[in-house]
């Protein structure tokens, strides 16, 4: 396993990477970016002292539901770059399974990115969603033929892509991008069914960041987002070649969408898992905001909490049905249920607006105007707003600040923004969790038991009609 510091040396490797109009040569000595690379490293720290026999328990694939418990726990804990390299892996694991009667030539392929992944503890970061041009057409019909990304040329080593993909979390601070195609395909558009693992550093590879980070120099007021952030990577594959060995489908247009699907389940079950988590916090900011502010027993007040702990509920109910009801796949490995995590990441999502605003109902127009801590500080102004941003004797006014700093933070500033965004879009957008859900409910069994109660099955005797 590699240290921190060794992963830090790792990055200087010749890698074309970009924020804000500038080559970034010295990715941990970077002002905004180097915090990125700090988080990193501790991430890769704290999993060296969670391994066993020096094995990174991050690493394997799950082979038993108790194991993909332990596994979705552990990444989780283990940061944005843990999650983000577990699902690449997961995604091909579960591609190589869904492969194995389809197209079996790419099977040992998958296995062997898989394995030299584990064996050196790298990093990879997944890439999906192409610049698709105009929407309404197919990618050969583009007016630019390269607004998905295609293979433009073949050897008898490899082939040479061109293209590029948005939206990807850390892209500059991994080692490999698992590439894939972003939906599927159809005869004719062979070029475009392309899926490949590359070197973030490898010729004609090039990425630019955009970030939520904090760019103040007091991230006090930045309790989140001040202490961890993760750029997006916009990647593109300027005429990038490929060995033959580390290209996973070419040209295949029926198996294309395998990837894509794989993808799905596993970034939408990290997603839920987030969610979980991210619901628990918003009720706990909501119950002491409002004691804060002298309104915990104000009966509207309750009811918004109480409706955010339902939601906090069903939404940690789906994440534990997607793991209770985790399946396996041809070649032994387990992942979860695809109907809960589906129905989970929605409902997550889809409730996730509605949740802040009752935080930002209960909690009063402060979240947006409440002082910083320098001003508390200041020596003319700082015991003044202390005074008038206490409500009584028990509840100090720093205390309350730092609570609107960080509702602030997390729902209402550039960190919010993002979360709001990628909530719904992240792991596909809400139109595809329908897609997969319906798939996967048995409506056969839900006829049946209307049937049964309106008395139209033969001979059965249906439940109570109390319904």
């Amino acid at each position: 396993m590699l240290t921190g510091e060794q992963y830090k040396a790792t990055l200087d490797d010749g890698r074309a990477t970009y924020f804000e109009g500038e080559r970034v040569k010295d990715l941990p000595g970077h002002p905004v970016l180097g915090q990125v690379v700090q988080n990193v490293a501790d991430g890769y720290d704290w999993l060296a002292s969670q391994a066993v026999d020096g094995v990174n328990p991050a690493a394997g694939v799950p082979r038993t539901p108790e194991e993909l418990r332990e596994k979705v726990e552990l990444v989780h804990t283990a940061g944005m770059m843990a999650h983000v390299n577990y699902t690449s892996i997961m995604t091909l694991a579960t591609a190589a399974g869904r492969l194995a009667t389809t197209a079996p030539q790419y099977v040992e392929r998958l296995d062997e990115v898989v394995r030299t992944a584990q064996a050196r503890d790298i990093r990879m970061t997944q890439c999906i969603t192409d610049a698709k041009g105009d929407r309404s057409l197919p990618p050969t019909r583009q007016d630019d033929p390269d607004a998905y990304v295609r293979v433009v040329d073949r050897g008898p080593d490899g082939v040479v892509i061109r293209g590029a993909k948005l939206h990807i979390t850390a892209a500059s601070f991994g080692h490999e991008l698992m590439t894939i195609p972003t939906k599927a395909m159809k005869p004719g558009e062979e070029a475009y069914a392309i899926a490949a693992v590359i070197p973030v550093n490898a010729p004609g590879v090039k990425i630019i960041n955009t970030s939520y980070a904090p760019r103040h120099p007091d991230v006090r007021h930045f309790p989140i987002s001040g202490q961890e952030h993760f750029p997006e990577g916009f990647v593109i594959f300027d005429d990038v070649f490929v060995p033959t060995e580390r290209v996973l489908l070419d040209g295949e247009t029926e198996q294309a969408a395998v990837f894509a699907h794989s993808l799905g389940l596993w970034e939408r079950l990290g997603g839920l898992s987030s969610m979980a988590d991210g619901a628990d916090v918003l009720v706990g900011l909501a119950q002491l905001v409002a004691e804060a502010n002298g309104l915990a027993r104000i009966g509207h007040v309750k009811e918004k909490i109480s409706e955010m702990v339902i939601h906090a509920t069903v939404v940690r109910a789906c994440l534990e049905a997607a793991l209770v009801h985790a399946e396996t796949g041809a070649l032994g490995a387990v992942f979860p249920s695809e109907l809960y995590t589906n129905a989970g990441k929605y409902t997550g999502a889809t409730a996730y607006n509605l949740m802040v605003r009752h935080l930002h109902d209960i909690a009063g127009a402060a979240v947006v105007t409440a002082p910083t801590l320098a001003d508390l500080e200041n020596p003319e102004v700082g015991s003044l707003a202390r005074k008038y941003m206490s409500t009584r004797a028990d509840v100090d006014g720093e205390y309350r600040t730092r609570l609107f700093h960080a509702i602030r933070d997390l729902t209402a500033d550039s960190f919010g923004g993002w979360r709001q965004v990628t909530n719904v879009q992240a792991g596909g957008g809400l139109y595809a969790q329908r897609i997969v859900t319906r798939k996967h409910y048995d409506m056969d069994a839900a006829k049946h038991a209307a049937l049964t109660v309106a008395g139209l099955v033969e001979g059965a005797r249906g439940p109570s009609r109390g319904v």
